[in-house]
């Protein structure tokens, strides 16, 4: 037994390595660069395989780990900002003699879980004028591990291959044609990307003329003594939850890390004008410990 499920976790691993490299050949054309993982100065072309690993080790525990990163908070997160997100309607296309109706489509990138397309859904189909086949999303994560947790958890959910897909590939190389998506979607994952500014612009390229992007993910407290607290759970208490209650201290250590290291929310907001979006906009949430970033396709 313990050596079937010992071949079964490297199969898993496995094919998240191929589902990166295939994503990450255009990548590896640029040398001495450097990002951030973490603290640490690594080189560019390394660090999507090492968040890669972070991420095949939590992601059974997923929800967890977002309970311990937000004391809880990220559920009331979520919410809101599926809630700004707002009504999705289905495209009119005129053909001959009659008017066809395709489904708003969302792309959910480093959504594997499937909590964000899940509650996009949920939200979707509480509106009782909306016809639930009127919206498809998208999840695309470059981690199998993550995906095969959101497939399991849809069929749970009695969701259909009509109302949600879930795709292995790469934020920085989309593998969509251009003008596809009504929105954009990326909760707590834009952090993780190594070139933040090609997964911009690849999400302006994928969105329809009209379609909007939507980033959620932990920011700055400015307010002092919020800022110092926040900053001391970060980074003492977090990972001696991540060791004692998950049992990966290691990861926990990454993802206070890359907290801390990532963009204040004016930077972020100057990346979204740069890949061209229009009335660009954040507001923060709790004092700034996350924030939702917006933006239009014009």
């Amino acid at each position: 037994m313990i050596s079937r499920n010992i071949i079964k976790l490297n199969q898993v691993v496995l094919k998240g390595a191929r589902c990166f490299s295939s994503n990450q050949t255009q990548n590896n054309t640029q040398t001495n660069q450097e990002a951030n993982f973490g603290y640490k100065k690594v080189d560019i072309n390394q660090k999507q395989s090492m968040v890669n690993q972070v991420f095949h080790s939590v992601a059974d525990k997923y929800d967890l780990m977002n309970d311990i990163l937000s004391l809880g908070i990220h559920r009331c997160w979520k919410e809101e900002f599926v809630n700004d997100l707002g009504v999705l309607r289905p495209t009119k296309i005129q053909e001959k003699d009659q008017v066809i109706e395709q489904p708003a489509r969302v792309l959910d990138v480093a959504g594997g879980t499937g909590d964000i397309a899940f509650r996009i859904l949920d939200k979707h189909k509480s509106r009782s004028s909306l016809n639930s086949k009127n919206l498809k999303v998208t999840v695309l994560d470059i981690n199998e591990s993550m995906l095969e947790v959101g497939k399991r958890r849809a069929l749970e959910k009695s969701f259909s291959n009509n109302d949600i897909d879930f795709v292995c590939g790469n934020a920085e190389i989309l593998p969509f044609e251009d003008n596809t998506f009504d929105a954009y979607t990326i909760a707590y994952g834009i952090r993780n990307v190594p070139r933040i500014e090609k997964a911009l612009s690849e999400a302006h390229r994928v969105l329809k003329k009209g379609g909007r992007l939507m980033i959620l993910e932990f920011s700055k407290v400015e307010q002092f003594p919020v800022s110092e607290i926040y900053k001391q759970y970060n980074m003492n208490i977090l990972p001696l939850v991540g060791k004692y209650v998950v049992g990966d201290a290691d990861s926990y250590q990454y993802l206070a890390e890359s907290i801390d290291k990532f963009h204040d929310q004016q930077t972020l907001l100057r990346l979204i004008e740069e890949a061209g979006f229009k009335f660009a906009s954040y507001k923060n949430l709790s004092f700034g410990i996350s924030a939702i970033h917006t933006g239009f396709k014009i």
